[in-house]
């Protein structure tokens, strides 16, 4: 016969199981440190030691890492997809850039779509609360918040989508775009009339959350990084001819 004894599960794979889930998840992020470990005794209602075996364990797994004098912390290799000289070759080339714009296009449309079916009210009041900071944002002169939050509102979009392997592939390639690897978010955000354009936009996208239509919400999601797009297109040629005109005026005084 198929059938063997159960064995009584060990208390520290009761605790890295739920840890290895939160992480999966998406609710403990790479580079977030975790409660010490009294506290996070307490919370769990396990023996120190218990904790001790469940924490050495997903450190073996990769999953956390240990920083001297800091704690424990979800590992930040979490976070890379590409390797290093990948990651500069992408911020190179212009084709990477297009090309992650159509992918996030792409992916994005969909999370929207999903999230708009599948999210749970509290999914789509999360979305809500970052785009109203964003709002609140927009109120300052310094476009830096409103920039970091754009980011959020994406991502908080992919995480209502309930989809683990969009949201840390998602994750990833936000990531790279907080570092600048793609292009630098704080130049789309420079121009008043570019930042009302781009919040208007994401009213757009929140509105056709909250009444979930996913049709609406996919669209939104696309017109919006279609005019990313369009503005990087912009802001591009304004460089070229910036440099070009720089030239003309060098050789205007040298005459």
């Amino acid at each position: 016969m198929p059938f063997k004894p159960v064995q009584p599960e060990k208390i520290s794979q009761s605790v890295l199981f739920q840890i290895e889930q939160l992480i999966l998840r998406g609710i403990l992020r790479p580079g977030e440190r975790l409660p010490s470990e009294r506290e996070l005794s307490e919370k769990m209602k396990v023996s120190r030691p218990s904790l001790r075996e469940a924490v050495a364990e997903l450190q073996v797994r990769g999953l956390l890492e240990t920083r001297a004098n800091a704690g424990i912390f979800v590992a930040s290799t979490l976070n890379a997809v590409f390797p290093e000289p990948l990651t500069r070759l992408f911020s190179s080339h212009d084709e990477a850039v297009f090309d992650y714009l159509d992918f996030r296009r792409d992916m994005e449309g969909m999370a929207a779509e999903r999230a708009a079916r599948l999210g749970s009210d509290t999914d789509l009041e999360v979305i809500n609360q970052v785009y109203l900071k964003m709002k609140a944002a927009h109120q300052k002169p310094d476009p830096s918040g409103e920039a970091a939050l754009d980011a959020e509102f994406h991502l908080a979009i992919v995480e209502a989508s309930h989809n683990v392997i969009m949201l840390h592939m998602m994750r990833s390639m936000f990531g790279l775009l907080r570092e600048g690897v793609f292009y630098n978010r704080k130049v789309m955000f420079k121009q008043r009339t570019t930042r009302s354009a781009l919040l208007e936009q994401h009213g757009m996208i929140n509105a056709a959350l909250q009444n979930r239509d996913a049709t609406g919400a996919r669209a939104a999601v696309e017109a919006h990084l279609k005019y990313v797009e369009g503005s990087m297109l912009d802001q591009r040629k304004a460089d070229h001819n910036e440099q070009i005109a720089r030239l003309r005026l060098q050789q205007e005084k040298a005459r």
